[in-house]
């Protein structure tokens, strides 16, 4: 949620700024909602203040016509608060519809191509034979099992096999480990399934509702499947306020995913690249203010060391405004090389929130110098996609026999010994 006073008093660059996101900001309506929430605030504070002194007088001198005016005060005060009650929900909603701002150094565009790219990493394999894509290979080997999975749940699933089922097991252990043991990150098993509220802080919902995946229950009670460890990560400090000497709080979960992915229509939804259902290892952060632009930088080198390690071509890209997501003020994708497609895909995408985040969420600390109480900035990112990283690797580490060679980094430790999938 955007900080209200910048709504109040920085209205047209705020408007600005969103309409870089594609959002046009209807400043008339909330010109009107702010000016008459002033107006019925001042009138809730005087009639406040006329009946605390009209108590104040009846408590020394007591008359059926004061007592008479203090019950009229006191039924106009009731219908004024439920008024500006009202209305302070009307613009919560709304605002709850409004995205982060950009960065003022956030490539201005709205599609793809406007986005820009900062490095390439890596050499692009040459292959002497006719390549295949990870489908083919997962078929060739009957370790990624389409047909199976779609008789138990339908399109958009997979059942892994064998040595698949075990590199897409070593690759969440390998994250994991390098995140905990270089990045120093405290690993966390959090739940999967978690209440709205949850995806109203992190800022999913109100307006993604149809990407997810909605549980109700005859209790009563609904739930919803998180769409990234995002959710559950975030919301553990959930109307909290934390020491400063706590800060930062790095935090790392290996979870599934859960996606509905209504919104992907016409996109690439071959193989392991869009499921209803995938893991992923996912990165939070919680900083004070003044610290998030730099450890985005950090965060984001964390998931490219796991691309680097495992030596696949990538390249780190910079979104565009139109590009980003909703509650991100500043976001780096990362894209593997595909060679059966020749081109990159997204497999991490890593953001600064700001206090976007925490605002919904509530989560502030305390800081030290003042013991004032400051809301904290959010960033997460994913290190990485594993069922994307798996991809990756069966295409890239191809080899003309049929065979898939398995990165040396996960071949003795993660791997039991083992240095092809064959």
């Amino acid at each position: 949620m955007l900080d209200p006073s910048l709504l109040r008093n920085n209205l047209n660059l705020i408007a600005e700024k969103l309409l870089k996101k594609n959002y046009k900001l209807d400043i008339n309506k909330i010109s009107m909602m702010e000016e008459k929430r002033k107006i019925l605030q001042i009138e809730t504070e005087k009639l406040q203040n006329t009946r605390n002194t009209l108590s104040n007088i009846f408590k020394d001198r007591k008359s059926k016509d004061l007592k008479n005016q203090i019950v009229k005060l006191n039924n106009n005060l009731n219908h004024l608060k439920n008024e500006l009650s009202v209305l302070k929900e009307k613009m919560h909603n709304f605002y709850m519809y409004l995205p982060n701002i950009p960065f003022d150094d956030v490539p201005e565009g709205n599609i793809s191509l406007d986005n820009q790219e900062i490095k390439c990493w890596g050499q692009k394999r040459k292959y002497n034979f006719e390549i295949k894509d990870h489908v083919e290979i997962g078929k060739k080997f009957n370790e990624l099992d389409w047909q199976s999975s779609a008789k138990i749940s339908g399109s958009r699933f997979v059942v892994m096999k064998g040595q698949m089922a075990l590199l897409h097991r070593a690759l969440s252990q390998f994250m994991l480990d390098l995140h905990i043991s270089k990045h120093g990150y405290q690993e966390t098993y959090v739940p999967y399934l978690v209440r709205p509220q949850a995806l109203y802080g992190t800022g999913q919902l109100p307006k993604f509702s149809n990407d997810l995946f909605h549980i109700n229950l005859m209790d009563k009670n609904s739930y919803i499947l998180i769409p990234t460890g995002e959710v559950p990560l975030t919301n553990l400090f959930f109307n909290q306020i934390i020491d400063e000497i706590h800060l930062p709080i790095m935090l790392v979960a290996h979870t599934p995913c859960f996606r509905s992915e209504s919104s992907s229509y016409g996109r690439d939804v071959k193989g392991l690249i869009r499921l209803h259902q995938f893991d992923k290892v996912e990165l939070v952060q919680i900083v004070q203010p003044e610290k998030s632009i730099e450890v985005l930088e950090q965060l984001t080198n964390h998931a490219e060391t796991v691309l680097q390690l495992l030596d696949l071509p990538y390249r780190k890209i910079l979104l565009c405004s139109g590009d980003m997501g909703f509650s991100s003020a500043k976001t780096y994708d990362l894209e593997v090389w595909f060679p059966s497609q020749k081109k990159y895909i997204e497999i991490s995408s890593c953001s600064n929130m700001t206090d976007f985040q925490a605002r919904r969420t509530k989560t502030r600390y305390r800081k030290k110098s003042n013991k004032k109480n400051i809301f904290v900035h959010t960033l997460n990112g994913s290190a990485l996609a594993i069922g994307r990283t798996l991809a990756a690797i069966l295409e890239n580490y191809q080899k003309s026999d049929g065979r898939v060679e398995i990165p040396k980094i996960l071949q003795k430790k993660y791997m039991k010994g083992l240095k092809f999938i064959n």
